[in-house]
């Protein structure tokens, strides 16, 4: 027996040693990075409650493109501006690959368009894109879809009769809405109490994945299934939302008309149907309530955050707010209803919601890529490993020998497999820092202050900046980046335009620091007053 473990030991290190051996070769090396340790790899010296200032600091001594590994994943971050735009914008095609996320893995089980590859996602996105826009979005049907919506948030807020609330499910009920009648093709009453169930879940949801239990469970996965905690609550609570959609799926089978469809599923369901008979089609419920899911939790989340944090830095800074609601009335007044035309008229307002995506930086490690082959990027190589963990087993590919090329050796290590071991290092996965370009000090004169003169040219004109990609960029960017934009400022101005907000603790009570800060930045709940002007 011990004889025998040693031999699959010596086979396993002489396997990692040619591997090595045969990189060294060809002239490819790993981005260099701190000294990892087994199991756990960087975690220790690790900040655990930013990851990102880590990455910052390691760049420091590392360079741009550099190799972390945290835990078991063996991981490459790229850092700045130049880096991140010369991965995502010029080698497009090397980094779309979308790494399988633990968390979204366990409620997607890899179907919908956030975390496909390959054919899958091509279809998706393509599909997802297309129907977005033939239902209006970044168009005048969504336009007027997003002021009758404003009007039910405004009602909203006069109801408050200038009492302290806090905003979240204000915010969230609005922008839900609008994604909503986009899929499901109807909105819902803001007193609808399943709809108001489903958005508490979706906050807790988008809230978990940045806390330390969230982030414990994408870095041991495996081993987190075995320990209680309330990860297990929140996947159960996360089948309410697939249970609703499923519901909203089979209604609309049943009324679907094939020529005239009314959202997102009719569409989805019309070419399921035509494409059934296709063995390789991509079109059936599994990806459609992925997808709709998708749309759903992220058509919801990160807009209203982004509005709340929007109001949230106009009371700590209520001469900024002013001077948006100056501009606002010389243009508008404050009868008519604002429309996108104005943005043009309103250079600083639009200026300050960009300066708040900036400033806010939501998803500071951005969506993690993945290594889908082999890429030569900068002198290193970003590899697409061999070994791979596979149902319990350890599967070793000897492709890099070509004398034993059809041999596979499976190595019976289950428990190695499912508590990690250094040695068997899982794919690739790629994190393009957002934090680091929207904080690059070559591209914003006080990266780390709030100020809209970011946007801003001398003459007070509104400038556009090419390193705000607060919407990622390349071939994995926000797919719903032109409705977000729409939402932003037409909710924005609609707001300041009949309401003044201030806080009960005053501008000194506020804190824009986020609450939590690891896959997203959570910004920390308050409450307002919203007073009519």
């Amino acid at each position: 027996m011990e004889l025998s473990s040693s031999l699959v030991l010596v086979l396993v290190l002489a396997v990692l040693m040619l591997v090595k051996w045969k990189r060294k070769a060809s002239g490819l090396s790993l981005p260099p990075g701190p000294l990892a340790l087994p199991l756990v790899g960087n975690l220790p010296i690790m900040d655990k409650s930013a990851p990102f200032k880590s990455f910052m600091k390691w760049s420091k001594t590392y360079g741009p493109v550099m190799t972390v590994h945290i835990g078991l994943q063996r991981t490459v971050v790229l850092v700045g501006y130049d880096t991140v735009k010369e991965a995502l914008v010029d080698q497009a095609d090397d980094f779309k690959g979308r790494a399988p996320v633990p968390l979204l893995n366990r409620v997607l089980r890899g179907y919908g368009l956030a975390i496909s590859n390959g054919d899958r996602w091509q279809q998706l996105r393509r599909f997802t894109l297309t129907t977005l826009r033939d239902f209006g979005m970044g168009r005048k049907q969504m336009e007027q879809w997003i002021q009758e919506e404003s009007r039910h948030l405004l009602n909203s807020f006069d109801e408050t009769k200038s009492t302290p609330v806090d905003p979240t499910f204000f915010m969230s009920r609005a922008v839900s809405n609008v994604i909503c009648s986009l899929v499901f093709g109807q909105r819902f009453d803001y007193e609808d109490k399943n709809f108001l169930h489903l958005l508490q879940i979706i906050s807790r949801l988008v809230r978990f994945g940045s806390s330390p239990w969230g982030q414990m469970y994408n870095i041991f996965p495996k081993l987190m299934e075995f320990l209680s905690g309330r990860h297990h609550a929140m996947f159960r609570e996360v089948e309410d939302i697939k249970a609703f959609i499923m519901t909203k799926i089979k209604e609309h089978e049943q009324n679907v008309d094939f020529s005239d469809p009314k959202d997102f599923i009719d569409c989805f369901l019309i070419r399921l149907i035509e494409e059934k008979h296709n063995p390789d089609t991509e079109f059936h419920k599994d990806n459609m309530l992925g997808t709709v899911l998708n749309l759903f939790v992220a058509g919801t989340e990160t807009t209203s955050t982004t509005i709340r944090y929007a109001l949230m830095l106009l009371i700590k800074y209520p001469h900024i707010q002013e001077q948006m609601q100056r501009e606002i009335d010389r243009v508008i007044g404050q009868n008519r209803i604002p429309n996108m035309d104005d943005r043009k008229s309103l250079p600083f307002t639009d200026a300050v919601i960009h300066e708040v995506q900036r400033y806010m930086d939501i998803v500071p490690l951005n969506f993690p890529h993945y290594a889908t082959h082999d890429i030569s990027f900068r002198g290193y190589v970003i590899p697409k490993v061999t070994m791979n963990t596979y149902n319990g087993q350890l599967l070793l590919s000897w492709k890099y020998f070509p004398m034993i090329s059809s041999w596979y050796v499976v190595l019976n290590l289950d428990i190695l497999c499912n508590f990690g071991w250094i040695l068997f290092p899982q794919d690739t996965v790629i994190l393009p820092m957002l934090h680091s370009v929207l904080r690059d000090e070559g591209q914003w004169e006080t990266p780390w202050t709030f100020n809209p003169e970011h946007f801003l040219d001398a003459n007070g004109n509104f400038k556009k900046n090419p390193a705000f990609f607060a919407f990622s960029a390349g071939k994995r960017s926000c797919v719903g980046e032109s409705l977000a934009r729409m939402e932003l400022f037409l909710f924005i101005v609609s707001l300041l335009q009949k309401f003044s907000f201030s806080s009960p603790k005053g501008p000194d009570g506020i804190d824009p620091s986020p609450e939590l800060s690891s896959f997203g930045n959570m910004p920390r709940f308050y409450d307002l007053i919203a007073s009519p002007r």
